[in-house]
């Protein structure tokens, strides 16, 4: 069937990543996918979580946030507590990142990872992971720059990407007119090595079976390799 911008069921949309965004951050870009668009920035702090103190061991974490018109209507600020959904993603998002990364070899510091969505046209949580990393290495890179890092705590790449069935069919990077009316919708976090952190899949009408679990898996990964390649093109020169 076709799509709604014309791509292909296994094309992503789009795919920029513009690194060094944020002047005063130690890590940080701008990442689009299609009009979904991502500020991610990583911030050093020379101290843990106090049940961590004293361990020798570091911590990532992540917040995350929409501006009021990122999407078609105006969402609330959350300036007091986050929202559910709030919470969910920006946890999902921290797990992601510490799963690539040897907090020993961090020391006892924190990178705080901040995901500010500009344009949200579906995939948001995704393009945050995918940005994260980027901001992540650069903040790394910028550490040892300092000579505050023997080596580099990295141990793996990571990257997400979106994929659900709408009309009976298999496809990848929904833009939120397709997330809207998917039968089945998914978010991949698959790491270089080609394992995966996380598999969220929900039957938003027919539940699926293991033959298209496994259609969807094979369909991320198209995805998740040319996110690798951008990532790589993204850092070249960090690592």
């Amino acid at each position: 069937m076709a799509r709604i911008d014309g791509r292909g069921n296994l094309d992503l949309r789009p795919v920029k990543i513009e690194r060094g965004f944020m002047k005063f951050a130690e890590g940080s870009c701008l990442v689009a996918m299609g009009d979904t668009q991502v500020i991610c920035t990583a911030t050093v702090e020379e101290r843990v979580p106090g049940w961590m103190k004293g361990q020798g061991s570091g911590w990532v974490t992540a917040e995350y946030s929409m501006l009021p018109r990122s999407g078609r209507d105006r969402n609330q600020r959350e300036t007091m507590k986050p929202a559910g959904r709030t919470m969910e993603i920006q946890r999902l998002i921290g797990r992601s990142l510490r799963a690539i990364i040897d907090m020993n070899a961090l020391g006892e510091r924190t990178i705080v990872l901040d995901c500010d969505v500009l344009g949200a046209d579906g995939g948001t949580r995704c393009a945050s992971i995918t940005g994260a990393y980027v901001a992540l290495v650069e903040a790394i890179a910028t550490l040892q720059k300092r000579g505050n890092l023997r080596r580099s705590p990295l141990i793996d790449s990571v990257a997400a990407v979106s994929v659900g069935v709408v009309g009976g069919i298999e496809m990848l990077d929904l833009c939120y007119e397709e997330d809207s009316r998917a039968a089945v919708d998914m978010n991949i976090v698959a790491t270089g090595s080609g394992k995966y952190i996380e598999v969220q899949g929900t039957a938003e009408t027919t539940p699926y079976d293991r033959a298209r679990l496994n259609r969807l898996l094979d369909v991320a990964q198209v995805g998740i390799d040319v996110l690798f390649t951008r990532q790589k093109e993204a850092v070249a020169g960090l690592v």
